[in-house]
């Protein structure tokens, strides 16, 4: 079991294992439309993050995509800011 420095990045660990979980998914393991929900839920939530905490998810998220060892699973990290509106909100 890893040892994370704060909450924060224990939570933002597990909130990526939610998500890509769900994104591998199929319709036998979840219903699709469900899928969407939680995902679509989960953009709102962080779209409502001030900058300062958008920018910690996103530097949490940099250095997990840095640390992953599976390729498709560093892709996810490194397009999630993007795929949940992290970046369209700091602008």
């Amino acid at each position: 079991m890893p040892v994370y420095p704060s909450v924060t990045h224990a939570l933002a660990g597990a909130l990526v294992d939610v998500l890509w979980f769900i994104e591998g998914s199929d319709e036998e393991q979840m219903d699709q439309d469900d899928a969407v929900k939680v995902m679509e839920n989960v953009a709102h939530v962080v779209s409502e993050l001030s900058g300062e905490q958008r920018g910690e998810l996103t530097g949490l998220l940099a250095a997990m995509a840095e640390a992953e060892s599976d390729p498709a699973r560093r892709e996810f990290l490194e397009g999630f800011p993007e795929g949940f509106g992290l970046l369209d909100e700091a602008v």
